[in-house]
């Protein structure tokens, strides 16, 4: 696989917009062509090299083509927007829309992202090694259909509106999110190691989702069926004791969505 490097040279100031930065765009370009593909920076376009040394040329397609980014890239933005194959390395924190509507492929995040990570990603994964901010896999402002295929990794905290309309796909959560955690939830899973917040799961019609910590607000839609130990999805393993519930009634009076609770963190329940 041919691999492009990105390093950054300049301190960037006004974040930048580069959903050119994927293997789909690169493929089949040599490292002149590539310095010369253009990013905005508010109302001005400038070439990638304005702000990058490129080392490498791409390969013939964008399945052999990788890409690494090093340096400061926590104001570029759309890293991997809309890519369908191949593989992106950021060796750092990213700025909002890291893999926006993500097709195929893998997208290596070695700090923190901002919002909107996976934003009505298709397929593909995407695995955050820090943090992320809100709306990861969301459905974007006026809609909401969002995530519908693939696979999001958040090893640190997330935020807000996680998964806001998922429909499909997985994202898994290794520490705590914040407020809304799959806000109308409709197909998919979603698994929280650690805490949460309000509203998880509220307006919720399909889909799985499973918190092993505790619920600061509990959403009163939610009906108890049963307890069920040491759950697993696919490869995703949930081991402990789970409260079952449906809902969210409050929003359709057949809900399908499963909520799972840690029964030892959730003794109020």
């Amino acid at each position: 696989m041919a691999e492009v490097i990105l390093t950054v040279n300049t301190e960037i100031g006004l974040k930048i917009e580069a959903d050119v930065i994927t293997p789909d765009t690169f493929a089949g370009k040599n490292k002149s062509e590539i310095e010369a593909l253009l990013v905005w920076q508010g109302p001005k376009q400038f070439p990638i090299s304005a702000f990058f040394d490129v080392e490498g040329d791409a390969g013939a397609s964008a399945e052999d083509t990788s890409i690494v980014i090093k340096g400061d890239s926590a104001r570029v933005k759309r890293i991997g927007e809309k890519m369908t194959v191949g593989n992106i390395t950021v060796e750092g924190s990213v700025s909002m829309h890291v893999g926006s509507q993500m097709v195929g492929g893998e997208i290596l995040v070695k700090g923190d992202a901002d919002s909107w990570a996976g934003m009505e990603m298709v397929g593909g994964l995407i695995h955050i090694e820090g943090n992320a901010n809100d709306h990861v896999g969301c459905a974007y402002r006026g809609k909401w259909i969002g995530m519908s295929g693939g696979r999001i990794v958040i090893d640190g905290d997330a935020n807000n509106n996680l998964g806001g309309g998922i429909s499909g796909g997985e994202i898994i959560v290794g520490g705590n999110v914040g407020h809304y955690t799959g806000i109308r939830q409709n197909g998919g899973l979603i698994a929280v190691k650690g805490n949460a917040i309000r509203a998880v799961a509220a307006e919720m019609t399909a889909g799985t989702m499973v918190v092993n910590g505790t619920i600061e607000r509990f959403s009163p839609g939610f009906e108890y069926v049963t307890n069920e130990s040491d759950l697993k999805f696919d490869d995703i393993e949930c081991p402990g004791e789970f409260m079952k519930f449906l809902g969210d009634n409050a929003i359709t009076k057949r809900p399908k969505g499963t909520l799972y609770v840690n029964q030892a963190a959730n003794l109020d329940l």
